[in-house]
C-alpha cells in the first residue's frame, strides 16, 4: 500500500457518517457492520430490501436502508438526499456495488455486457457525483471498488476489466480533481474473494474451470475477511490504494507485460483458451446466451431484475 499510507494516522469514524453501495452483501455489508460497531452512521443501498433490512438490524439504531439501482439517478439522488435528512451529511461514500458476467466477447449476451459497464463503471460514476456536493462539505473520503481485473485482464472478463479499468482511471482522475477542496480519494483492487460474485462465477460450467485453471497466487481465493481488514483499515486511514492482499499492488509495477504473459500462459496451459471458447459455445448453444452469460451471483441476479 505504500509507505505514505503505512504512516497514515487512523481517522475516527464515530459519529461520521457513511454511504455504502452494494450494501445488503459481501463486501459492503461486512463493512457496514465493522464501521457500525465503531459508532459510525451508516446508510445502506442496494437493490435487495430484505437482505438490507437484515443487514441494518445488526447495525443498530444508526443504520437506514436506501432501496436504489446504481444505475438510476433518481434513486440514487434519493438515497443521498435520504442520509443527508438523517443524519445531516455525508462524511465517507464506498462505492462497492457492482456484477459480473463472463464470457467470450464474439459469443455473450450484449445486454449482458453493457449491463455490467453500467453498473460497474456508469453506476460509480453516478453514485460519486450525486454524494460528492456532501463528502466535500464535510472534506470526507471516496472509496471506489475496483478490481485486480484493472490491473490484470483475463480471457472471457473483457466487460468487467474494461470497467474496473475505467474506475481506477475514473478514481485517479477525481482524486486530482478534488484534493484541493479537502478531499481524498482511494481505490481499492481485491483479487478473487468468497463473495457471492466470484461464487457464482466458480460455478459456471465454462468460465468456472477456466478461472480454477489460473496459476500460483493470481488463481488463489481468498476468505472474505482478509479483504474487509484491508478496505477497512483503508477507509480509516484514507488511503489511495488497498491492495487485497498487498501482493495486488506489486502487479502494477510489471502491468504493461502483463497481456503478453497471460495470452502466452492460455496458450501453453493445454490452449484453455481455445478449449473454453468452444465449450462457451456449446454452453449457449443448449441453454442461451442470456442465460449463459448472466451476472453471477445473488447480487448480479438481482441487477437483472431491477433491469
Amino acid at each position: 500500500m505504500g509507505v505514505t499510507n503505512l504512516l497514515a494516522r487512523d481517522h475516527d469514524v464515530a459519529g461520521k457518517v457513511i454511504l455504502i453501495t452494494g450494501a445488503a452483501r459481501g463486501f459492503g455489508a461486512g463493512l457496514a457492520r465493522r464501521f457500525a460497531a465503531r459508532g459510525a452512521k451508516v446508510a445502506l443501498v442496494g437493490l435487495e430490501p430484505q437482505e438490507l433490512a437484515a443487514v441494518a438490524a445488526e447495525c443498530g439504531p444508526n443504520a437506514a436502508v436506501f432501496e436504489a439501482d446504481v444505475t438510476d439517478w433518481d434513486a440514487l439522488r434519493a438515497a443521498a438526499e435520504g442520509t443527508v435528512e438523517r443524519f445531516g451529511g455525508i462524511d465517507v461514500v464506498i462505492a462497492n456495488a457492482g456484477i459480473a458476467a463472463a464470457g467470450f466477447v464474439r459469443s455473450i449476451d450484449p445486454a449482458a455486457f453493457e449491463r455490467t459497464i453500467e453498473v460497474d463503471l456508469l453506476g460509480v460514476w453516478r453514485t460519486v457525483r450525486v454524494t460528492l456536493p456532501h463528502v466535500i462539505e464535510r472534506k470526507g473520503y471516496v472509496l471506489v471498488v475496483s478490481s485486480m481485473a484493472a490491473i490484470a485482464h483475463a480471457p472471457a472478463m473483457a466487460a468487467y476489466a474494461a470497467a474496473k479499468a475505467g474506475v481506477e482511471a475514473f478514481t485517479n482522475s477525481l482524486r486530482a480533481e478534488v484534493r484541493h477542496l479537502g478531499v481524498k480519494v482511494g481505490v481499492a483492487h481485491p483479487t478473487w474473494i468468497a463473495t457471492d460474485l466470484v461464487n457464482g462465477a466458480d460455478a459456471h460450467p465454462v468460465f468456472g474451470p477456466l478461472r480454477s485453471a489460473m496459476p500460483g497466487p493470481i488463481g488463489k481465493t481468498y476468505p472474505v475477511a482478509v479483504a474487509l481488514d484491508a478496505l477497512e483499515a483503508g477507509v480509516l486511514r484514507r488511503d489511495r490504494t488497498v491492495h487485497v492482499p498487498g501482493w495486488v499492488g506489486l502487479l502494477k509495477l510489471v502491468r504493461a507485460f502483463l497481456p503478453p504473459i497471460i495470452e502466452i500462459g492460455g496458450r501453453l496451459r493445454g490452449n484453455m483458451v481455445a478449449k473454453a471458447d468452444r465449450a462457451a459455445l456449446a454452453d449457449i448453444a443448449e441453454r442461451g446466451a442470456e442465460v449463459s452469460s448472466r451476472p453471477v451471483g445473488a447480487g448480479g441476479a438481482a441487477a437483472v431484475r431491477a433491469r
